[in-house]
């Protein structure tokens, strides 16, 4: 039992010194979402991180040829607003493992969630976007893009 409780403790101390060694800029970079559908590049402005869409697989809106605009944005002055380029991630500063305090859009569904991303490894981020509480929402994994 003795061995036991000093295998657990020195993987406690193994584990706990992996999560300490993230740094904050680890999340720049590009990243593309579960759905595939887009490529999301992550960077730094002051002391925020923002991400924007680089890349659509279908860039063009398929009734009129024109690149997609986004059509489902509450705001009408904004649906002409070209989804290239569009700015989803927005104001999140990194705490503790935590990039958190941001927002997420979804231009698909024309709305602005509460966000919070973690990185359970270098290639992986989990980004849940939420209604006032984090355990009303759902979270999508992220992969780097090599």
């Amino acid at each position: 039992m003795k061995s036991f409780s000093l295998i657990f403790s020195f993987v406690l101390v193994l584990t706990s010194q992996l999560a300490f060694s993230q740094k904050a800029s680890d999340i720049e970079g590009t990243w593309i979402p579960g759905s595939g559908k887009a490529n999301v590049r992550i960077y730094k402005t002051g002391d925020h991180y923002y991400g924007a869409i680089i890349w659509l697989k279908e860039p063009l809106d398929s009734l009129t040829g024109k690149p997609k605009v986004d059509k489902k944005n509450p705001e009408p002055t904004k649906r002409n607003t070209p989804i290239m380029g569009y700015l989803l991630l927005k104001n999140f500063v990194y705490d503790d493992g935590v990039w958190k305090g941001g927002t997420i859009y979804d231009p698909e569904e024309g709305k602005t969630y509460s966000c919070k991303i973690t990185m359970p490894d270098k290639n992986t981020l989990d980004v849940r976007g939420y209604i006032g509480i984090s355990l009303i929402g759902r979270t999508d994994k992220w992969k780097r893009k090599s």
